[in-house]
């Protein structure tokens, strides 16, 4: 049976520039929203409107069963978390996953934020941290996609990272990396293989190199790995309770180097700590 290969070429790369930062760009949108009173749907509204005006469509509307822009989780919702009629509330963490289709290719990415609360400043810096650790362990990952050969090495990247800000927490905290739920390649479709692991993983999985798109994506919990789907079908939630958080970007590795497709600087910023400097592809 033949098989496409998961490895697209420099003109394909290039075509997925767009998707990611017209996907960036609904995120940012977005970002001034969350915060107390304002419901799912009006993020997931926001969304959708900048991306049909760049445009470009929403490629969650292209997943069977599902009729929204994005996924947003609160609180114990990890992922997958459908926007409607909930208010945000005052300290919430919530995670808004969104995607763009443009001429055929797409951007995937997330982010979580934390709605400001002066009352609660232990809740907000609690799960401040929580984000702070995910975003930290997709860096680390992207980081290691600059020099890897195999992508079972972002995966140890990844829970390396968490492991080592669990231990070095002056509260002993410890973080759960969700096993079901993992990244995956994009191009074409905003699923294709491989799996992206964010864990360490006895298969080396697939070789890195020059053409490889991913979508890197580690999703944490405060507590326990369990999770469970509600009763929508769709929203993935901690079976302890305990807070999740979700952060995720589209990458490229090409000929130079690695370059983040939903981020507008393609990563600069997050990959600064690492000593990774992005390159721009040809």
């Amino acid at each position: 049976m033949f098989r496409k290969s998961i490895y697209k070429t420099p003109a394909q790369l290039r075509s997925m520039i767009e998707p990611g930062l017209i996907t960036a760009a609904a995120l940012d949108a977005v970002r001034p929203l969350v915060r107390a009173g304002v419901t799912t749907a009006k993020l997931d509204a926001v969304a959708e409107r900048t991306i049909v005006e760049r445009g470009a469509e929403s490629n969650f509307k292209l997943v069977r069963g599902y009729r929204h822009t994005t996924c947003i989780s609160v609180n114990e919702q990890v992922v997958h978390g459908i926007p409607g009629s909930r208010v945000l509330q005052p300290g919430d963490i919530v995670s808004v996953d969104c995607g763009a289709q443009y001429q055929g290719w797409n951007g995937d990415s997330a982010v979580t934020f934390v709605v400001p609360d002066p009352s609660q400043p232990e809740t907000v810096a609690r799960r401040e941290e929580l984000s702070r650790v995910t975003e930290g362990s997709l860096w680390a990952g992207i980081a290691a996609m600059a020099t890897a050969t195999h992508i079972g090495e972002l995966g140890a990247a990844i829970e390396d990272y968490i492991e080592a800000q669990g231990a070095s927490a002056v509260s002993g905290a410890n973080y759960g990396i969700l096993r079901e739920y993992v990244g995956h390649g994009i191009g074409r479709r905003m699923h294709e293989s491989p799996s992206v692991f964010n864990y360490r993983t006895p298969d080396a999985g697939a070789e890195i190199r020059p053409g490889l798109a991913l979508a890197i994506e580690p999703m944490v919990t405060a507590g326990g790995e369990a999770t469970f789907v509600e009763d929508d079908d769709w929203t993935v939630s901690t079976t302890d309770g305990t807070d999740g958080a979700h952060w995720e970007h589209s990458v490229a590795r090409h000929e130079g180097g690695i370059w983040v497709l939903t981020a507008p600087d393609g990563g600069a910023e997050g990959l600064a700590p690492f000593g990774v400097t992005p390159v721009p592809l040809p």
